[in-house]
């Protein structure tokens, strides 16, 4: 939230990007709940699970998906428990040996200063931390505390590799460069080039680039299938026109992401009216390789149907500035107003399409030349 808030006024931030437009004309019908948040958040609750031990065999990827309060207790706890059972079995070592009792001079104890449980929770703590006081070590006299000093030795490198490992992981998570990946708060439906498209805006706010950048497009709708099941929650992928005409996005500015709909559109038989009454989500995708750590990232928005104007196109938001594109994010959301009929792309498309629009040709004027002209131009 600091980038965004370092970027952007703060009447424009809401979850990924918020702006002020227009209500739809229609009255959108009420939806029960949404798959997929407008923060990429999904909206699913994993229920009567019974097989929990399979978490379990995943020890780091539990770890790293749990939350910070809860990976902190356990970062603490696991070396705390360590530190008290190895000075447990120091106390025992050093009470089986007799060193507990013995005071003599010429007595050669397996740990020397160990004197109580208090003292050996100590040495357990040196030894794993590797800190040496000075004041206890361990003997020739027995083989068992060697022993014991090489295990917990490992055992300490294991539990510091884990946990250190996890508390990095859970830092440098792809999740939070998707933070400055923005999407815009609405869809729009206009007339691109000829044709009836579904576009949406996407913006990076960092320098730093998302190499290999791809977005995907899914409508998730209740559908029946002709043998009369009930699909709650089908997804259906819808293809795309590249801004750029290649396979990844150069997301340096913000791009307009446009899905033409055609005959395989599950848009085609949608018109402005039936649109508001759908109950169609179309979740964006937008994944790639973070320039500075190489990891990839992902992130995720979705789109109701109250969410897409109809009618309304996109406002430029680049402009050329002292040798230089500056980009106003303030005009990020911001939509216009454009000409578009209100019937679907199937019955548009039954009428024969839209009406090819005149190109009105520039009429050249032949200036007459002038006296000084003529006069010029005759030889003496």
């Amino acid at each position: 939230m600091l980038s965004r808030k370092g970027f952007l006024p703060e009447d424009y931030v809401l979850t990924r990007l918020a702006e002020d437009v227009l209500q739809p004309k229609y009255k959108a019908k009420q939806r029960k709940a949404r798959f997929v948040g407008k923060n990429g958040s999904c909206n699913v609750a994993h229920t009567n699970i019974r097989e929990q031990g399979r978490f379990l065999q995943d020890v780091f990827t539990t770890l790293v998906d749990l939350k910070w309060l809860h990976t902190l207790i356990i970062f603490t706890m696991s070396f705390l428990c360590s530190w008290l059972l190895f000075g447990m079995i120091w106390w025992l070592l050093a009470f089986a040996h007799g060193d507990l009792d013995q005071n003599s001079d010429d007595f050669v104890p397996c740990v020397t200063s160990i004197h109580s449980f208090s003292s050996a929770f100590l040495f357990s703590i040196e030894v794993q931390v590797t800190i040496g006081f000075g004041g206890r070590m361990v003997t020739e006299e027995c083989v068992s505390a060697i022993i014991m000093l090489i295990v917990q030795n490992i055992v300490g490198l294991v539990i510091n590799a884990i946990m250190l490992g996890c508390i990095f992981m859970k830092t440098a998570q792809a999740n939070r460069r998707a933070e400055t990946l923005i999407f815009s708060k609405h869809a729009v439906i206009a007339v691109r080039n000829g044709k009836l498209c579904f576009m949406i805006r996407i913006g990076d706010l960092r320098k730093s680039m998302i190499i290999s950048a791809a977005v995907r497009m899914q409508v998730v709708r209740r559908t029946t299938t002709q043998e009369g099941e009930v699909i709650p929650l089908d997804q259906i992928d819808i293809q795309m026109d590249n801004p750029v005409g290649t396979n990844g996005v150069f997301l340096v500015s913000p791009l307009i992401i446009c899905h033409v709909i055609d005959k395989s559109s599950p848009m085609y038989q949608l018109s402005a009216e039936s649109l508001q009454q759908e109950d169609i989500e179309v979740i964006v995708i937008l994944e790639g390789v973070v320039e500075t750590t190489g990891i990839t990232t992902q992130a995720r928005t979705s789109y109701l149907s109250d969410e897409i104007l109809w009618g309304q196109r996109f406002v430029p938001t680049v402009t050329e500035e002292d040798g230089m594109y500056a980009v106003d994010y303030s005009k990020f959301g911001n939509t216009v107003k454009v000409s578009t009929p209100s019937c679907s792309a199937r019955q548009l498309e039954q009428e024969g399409g839209l009406p090819p629009l005149k190109r009105q040709e520039a009429s050249v004027r032949r200036r007459r030349p002038s006296l000084k002209m003529k006069q010029l131009s005759i030889s003496p």
